[in-house]
């Protein structure tokens, strides 16, 4: 349970202003059509990030030891200072052609544009810590569902009444806590 409650807040704090949460409201002021666009990203995160919580957990079997976990440790730190940059969403935001309609666009997209984002390496170092595929693909998929659902159904109006700035901050220090947790974890300093 904790893998699903841990991914779901890491992930919807950090999706908050990311380029996939752009992309929503960028699909929903294009197509107008918010169910096929939330089934779209639905399954393009269930996909992107079983995949990703596979690797981490992949990668946290065959690397074992304290230098991994430090390893670990480390990319949440980064995830932290990644975070406080804000995204933006360049011009091959939408490689898919229209004519394949709102979800299918939003799938093939989605699934692109999360590829190396924050939200993806997060998802590989979560599944590296609670070694989950299952509960960190469910925490995960469920946090991009949170943030973007409002987003396709409110995009601007969730744009303009937010700061995005405040929620980058609680989102790095979020990733930050995590990232200390388990460098003094594995220090010994506390039990695991």
């Amino acid at each position: 349970m904790q893998s699903i409650l841990t991914s779901t807040a890491v992930v919807a704090l950090a999706e908050i202003g990311d380029k996939t949460m752009l992309l929503a409201i960028l699909l929903a002021a294009r197509f107008r059509k918010p169910l096929p666009i939330i089934l779209g990203i639905l399954l393009a995160t269930l996909a992107n990030h079983a995949i990703a919580a596979f690797l981490g957990q992949a990668l946290a079997g065959l690397l074992e030891g304290r230098a991994f976990r430090y390893a670990v440790a480390a990319g949440f730190l980064g995830m932290a200072a990644w975070t406080l940059v804000p995204d933006k969403l360049g011009a091959d935001g939408l490689r898919a052609p229209a004519r394949f309609g709102a979800f299918f666009t939003t799938l093939v997209a989605f699934f692109v544009v999360e590829i190396g984002d924050k939200t993806q390496i997060a998802t590989v170092a979560l599944g590296a810590r609670f070694r989950s595929v299952i509960g960190v693909t469910a925490g995960t998929t469920l946090g991009m569902m949170l943030a973007n659902v409002p987003a396709v159904y409110f995009g601007n109006r969730i744009v303009e009444a937010i700061s995005l700035r405040a929620v980058r901050t609680i989102a790095a220090l979020l990733f930050l806590l995590l990232g200390l947790w388990i460098a003094i974890e594995t220090a010994g300093l506390l039990a695991p």
